[in-house]
């Protein structure tokens, strides 16, 4: 088979798919992507780059922002694609990511390659993320601009063959007609790489001082790329002086940066992370508390293995891979009664579930674990066999690709 993967940040959600493509001798794999990558071929992908000749119209409709640059990337796509066919690259498969527009005109160039989409969220103005928290409640206007968004994924639609959803709830979210198309399969988690390690030690530097956690501390984590509302940073920052002062001897660890992967930016000149430090700083012994930003993916894992409870917070949107993670390392973990985290997190199974805005439960649950390290082990135990079971790369997910993959032409 000749395959093209199209992601404006490849590899992404194809990291594992790709090069097990590209191990067959019988295929040839390429990538169209927009990111920076240091070679030509990565482990035997065949690497293209594009990049957008413009940017968006200033003072263009606020409405179609999202779209017109869609469009443009769809446009350099479009011509990257031209320039492939030139040289004699005719794909059999292309599989994109669709959601920054870039697979929006591949059809055109290749009419008869089957274009299957990584259909990752349906925009809705009730029922999911839009107005879920009603300290940023959504505004009129919000559900004309969803509207819009969303052409990007009906025009995708019209023309693809198939799709490929990470969750049942994420697949969910598409509009009736398409869901057919839609098969669920999650990227998978390398659950042998992702061990519970009792003898784990991580250190790392705070200002001048050099500090080392070991499994006898009373860890609590917090994992989000960015530490804004979508992930529930604002509730768990409110919760964090209570769960302190019944916990004197915990000491929390914060991975995530300042920025926005989801929603609004804070406003002009303020982070997110720091408008909730602050609303609660007074409140807490910052010798407890550690912002260590973005970090290293060993020393990430090594995070999840010291954890003692791990909290994951979200409105109801994509899930986070950190969560599967957190399970395949064996945390004991609180998390929010939203979707899609339900369909792993069991309550009392593989974890606790509270309400995502009750912060008197949240703190509960979070002391409840801590103070029944056997209860925390069983669901921790609980957690990695489910995350082996159903998420588990090797066994489960990628062979399970592998043959939608293979599905496609026939």
């Amino acid at each position: 088979m000749r395959i093209l993967f199209v992601h404006q940040n490849f590899p992404a959600q194809f990291k594992f798919l790709a090069p097990a493509l590209a191990k067959d001798t019988n295929n040839q794999v390429v990538a169209l992507t927009m990111a920076a990558q240091p070679t030509q071929h990565w482990q035997g992908v065949q690497i293209v780059r594009y990049g957008a000749k413009r940017q968006s119209t200033p003072n263009i409709h606020p409405w179609v922002v999202d779209m017109e640059t869609k469009v443009i990337r769809g446009e350099a796509a479009y011509y990257a694609a031209q320039q492939l066919k030139k040289s004699g690259f005719e794909p059999d498969i292309i599989i994109a990511h669709c959601g920054w527009g870039e697979s929006l005109f591949l059809k055109d160039v290749w009419p008869t390659a089957k274009l299957a989409i990584y259909s990752e969220f349906y925009y809705h103005a009730q029922g999911a993320d839009v107005g879920f928290d009603p300290e940023f409640p959504a505004v009129m206007a919000d559900e004309c601009r969803i509207r819009v968004k969303n052409a990007n994924n009906l025009l995708h639609f019209e023309v693809a063959d198939a799709g490929i959803s990470p969750t049942y709830w994420q697949a969910s979210t598409f509009p009736a007609r398409f869901r057919n198309k839609i098969s669920v399969i999650h990227d998978g988690i390398d659950t042998q790489a992702i061990q519970p390690n009792a003898q784990i030690v991580m250190s790392f530097k705070q200002g001048d001082t050099e500090l080392s956690f070991s499994r006898q501390d009373e860890v609590i984590t917090f994992v989000a790329r960015n530490l804004e509302p979508y992930r529930g940073y604002h509730i768990f920052m409110r919760a964090l002086p209570e769960i302190l002062k019944q916990r004197p001897q915990a000491k929390v660890l914060i991975i995530g940066a300042d920025g926005v992967s989801y929603g609004k930016a804070a406003p002009q000149g303020q982070t997110w992370k720091n408008i909730f430090l602050n609303e609660v700083k007074e409140q807490l012994d910052m010798s407890q508390v550690f912002f260590l930003g973005q970090v290293p993916y060993p020393q990430f894992i090594a995070l999840l293995q010291l954890s003692r409870v791990h909290i994951y917070l979200t409105y109801p949107y994509v899930l986070s891979w950190s969560l599967l993670e957190a399970m395949s390392a064996g945390c004991a973990i609180v998390a929010s009664n939203t979707a899609p985290l339900k369909e792993a997190i069991i309550d009392e199974e593989t974890g606790l579930l509270v309400d995502f805005f009750d912060t008197k439960a949240l703190i509960q649950k979070v002391c409840e674990l801590l103070d029944n390290p056997q209860k925390a082990q069983q669901l921790g135990q609980n957690a990695r066999l489910f995350a082996q079971k159903n998420y588990d790369l090797k066994t489960v997910c990628l062979p399970k690709q592998l043959a939608w993959v293979s599905s496609l032409l026939n």
